[in-house]
């Protein structure tokens, strides 16, 4: 009788030297899910239970559960060749087939076992083969190597004289099922069951006895804190703790850079001299996040919390006497701070309207022009855009002349990331207008997904114009996003666009945006095609937007089936195709709607606009006839309100005159007049029917 193979966990760690911290967590996820998908694949792994991964500055590690030492032999059907091939006149096996056993490794004395199956319209032979189950210790080095390569690892290195590469140096292994050593090996290690703790906090070498115990043995002897996720919520609780009453600055990335550069952490407070709160404050908490990977403390919470001369630093070292690791981390940010400090101080002597000349040589892209160039379509765009919105066209002109200014500036050319921020500050020290200064700072939001808006019609006017100039400039020379490629951010802008437009919201419609950007280039760049496609690439994205806000497809394409160019309206619209919905008659009536629309495809050029009552002789028809007569007006007053909702609701007085028409009355009459008069309605009918929303893409 054949023995159970053994059942245990198995725990793979991979020990490095420092892992790239802004990489580590995406790293640490896809080895284990190679490892878990190849003992999978050899059916090492018959179950799926939640897994364990670990990844420290120093590992990667996995913790697999119930993984068998050898998988169970199972049958597998072997298709060999077709039966005319295999046999010869007299039914005996030909050389081919016997060369084909001989492959395989199947005894000639198996042939009365073979059974003929027809494969499409051809007999073959079929042979069912006992297939040994894979060993864990035969095929895990196999395993590893394919997990190494699918990690996503953009650049590998070398190390001494071997021609091993990984993402940086390997210099153990552990390969444990359960409590023994599985033989096997990865980039020229060999398997043990040693590894290392802390650089400087552990006990030494570290044997481990079992697979199950890893983490708690590698906090204990090595103080290390293997999970990622375990780390990250004591870096986040020991910041609270440390912050008090006070509030540090929340910032994930931050946060899983910081738990990817520790294995044990610890957190100190430092400080530095309260005379660089002079800077503004996003300056100096750009510099100690981006510099320092410190957490900036604020004396508040909201937008009106102010920056304090403290900060908190995440350690690697836990010690009973943190003075050196907080005066050190203190001397080295105060030189970042200066720098900030004389950079904003010598930034200031020259006001924004001085560095305007300067645009004239920077290059914004070699087909569209220099920033100068850039900056005189803005002006004329956003005054446009303005005036439309009924704003102060001089002051948006004046916001759109200063707006890539601080480009030119020292500030900005150290942090980037101030682009705009520096703008404001500098505008209210030149003593501009604080709509020009907030204009000058808002019109790149927003930035990123859930960003704010922003606020008033100069700062809208504005970021609305560079948003359309930047996507109307890329898309005439032909730079449209195709699949995850988008170097210029034209989805985030024309996304953008669209939030500004619906959430404002504003009275403006986006085919005239579309035009009034065109007028900045020259008709050769800007064709009727580029506008085309311009104005689809907006609605896919105004697609994505609604459904991922939750909602329904078919209320979403049932609004943009009528390709609205008001986005304020797309809202109110969507709420009234719900509310529509949510009536007894609105499946009928869109059943209804489909049908007509159907119809009235296959009668191009039939059909026309105006109904001859004289040419009504059925009862169903002459009474639909009159409720279109009566509810248009009704439904036309309500649109003039944007009063969707109502004017959807209204339709419900259709249906019982709707299903009489179709009940009774035959569209594509024979005689040609009377075919013609009742398309004429059809076409009445469907207009006000579809007079908010194309109701027929409610008809599952």
């Amino acid at each position: 009788m054949k023995a159970t193979p053994m059942k245990a966990t198995l725990l793979i760690e991979l020990l490095c030297e420092e892992l790239p911290p802004k990489s580590l967590k995406m790293l640490g996820e896809k080895f284990g899910e190679e490892i878990l998908n190849e003992l999978i694949r050899y059916q090492l792994k018959l179950r799926v239970p939640k897994i364990e991964i670990f990844a420290t500055p120093r590992r990667l590690a996995v913790l697999v559960p119930d993984v068998f030492s050898q998988a169970e032999d199972r049958h597998e059907k072997k298709k060999l060749m077709p039966v005319k091939v295999a046999l010869d006149v007299n039914g005996q096996p030909t050389p081919a087939l016997l060369k084909k056993l001989e492959t395989e490794g199947i005894p000639a004395s198996e042939i009365g076992k073979f059974k003929k199956e027809l494969d499409g319209k051809t007999e073959m032979f079929f042979y069912d083969a006992l297939v040994k189950g894979a060993t864990l210790d035969n095929c895990l080095t196999e395993i590893l190597a394919a997990a190494l390569k699918k990690l996503p690892v953009a650049k590998l290195m070398r190390w001494g004289n071997s021609e091993v590469q990984f993402v940086r140096p390997v210099h153990g292994l552990v390969l444990l099922h359960g409590t023994r050593v599985v033989p096997g090996s990865a980039l020229s290690l060999s398997s043990s069951n040693t590894t290392r703790g802390h650089r400087f906090m552990s006990t030494g070498e570290i044997t481990l006895t079992n697979a199950d115990d890893y983490a708690a043995t590698l906090e204990q002897q090595g103080r290390v804190i293997v999970s990622f996720d375990k780390r990250r919520e004591m870096v986040r609780q020991q910041l609270d703790a440390a912050a008090g009453s006070r509030t540090w600055l929340q910032d994930d990335a931050l946060l899983d850079e910081v738990t990817a550069l520790v294995e044990y952490p610890a957190v100190y407070e430092a400080g530095f001299e309260a005379e660089f709160l002079a800077v503004p404050q996003e300056c100096l908490i750009l510099t100690m996040k981006a510099n320092q990977k410190y957490f900036p403390l604020m004396d508040g919470t909201g937008p009106n919390a102010k920056l304090t001369n403290r900060f908190l630093v995440v350690s690697n070292m836990k010690v009973a006497d943190p003075t050196h690791i907080i005066t050190g981390n203190a001397r080295v940010v105060r030189p970042r701070l200066a720098d900030a400090k004389f950079f904003f101080e010598m930034d200031k002597k020259t006001p924004l309207s001085a560095r305007i000349g300067k645009l004239a040589s920077v290059v914004y892209h070699n087909k569209l022009g220099t920033q100068g160039e850039r900056v005189d379509r803005l002006i004329k765009l956003a005054a446009r855009i303005a005036h439309r919105l009924g704003a102060d066209a001089t002051l948006a002109e004046r916001a759109a002349l200063l707006a890539k200014a601080d480009l030119v500036t020292d500030m900005v050319g150290e942090f980037p990331e101030l682009q705009g921020i520096m703008g404001r500050y500098y505008a209210l020290a030149d003593g501009e207008a604080a709509v020009v200064a907030v204009a000058i700072e808002e019109h790149y939001r927003p930035r990123f997904n859930g960003d704010v808006l922003p606020h008033g019609p100069v700062a809208c006017a504005v970021a609305l114009a560079d948003k359309m100039d930047a996507l109307i400039g890329f898309f005439g020379i032909g730079q449209i996003p195709t699949g995850d490629k988008d170097p210029f951010g034209l989805r985030r802008a024309a996304l953008g666009v669209l939030r500004i437009l619906m959430e404002t919201p504003l009275p403006l419609s986006l085919a005239d945006l579309i035009e009034d950007a065109a007028e900045g280039f020259s008709p050769a760049l800007l064709t009727s095609e580029c506008r085309i496609t311009s104005a689809d690439f907006f609605r896919e994205r105004l697609r994505n937007l609604l459904r991922d806000a939750g909602h329904e497809p078919n209320a979403v394409d049932a609004v943009l089936a009528q390709n609205p160019t008001r986005m304020d309206e797309v809202p109110q619209r969507l709420a009234a195709v719900k509310a529509f919905a949510a009536l007894p008659e609105a499946a009928a009536l869109a059943a209804a709607n489909k049908r007509i629309v159907n119809i009235l495809k296959k009668s191009t050029g039939q059909a026309s606009q105006t109904v001859n009552s004289a040419l009504l002789h059925e009862t169903a028809e002459k009474n639909l006839f009159a409720e279109v007569k009566r509810l248009t007006p009704l439904i036309e007053a309500q649109l003039a309100k944007s009063d969707y909702t109502t004017a959807l609701k209204s339709l419900a007085d259709l249906r019982p005159a709707v299903d009489a028409f179709f009940e009774g009355v035959m569209v594509n009459a024979d005689d040609p007049a009377m075919r013609t008069n009742r398309l004429a309605l059809l076409v009445q009918l469907a207009k006000l029917m579809n007079c908010v929303a194309d109701i027929s893409r409610l008809s599952s």
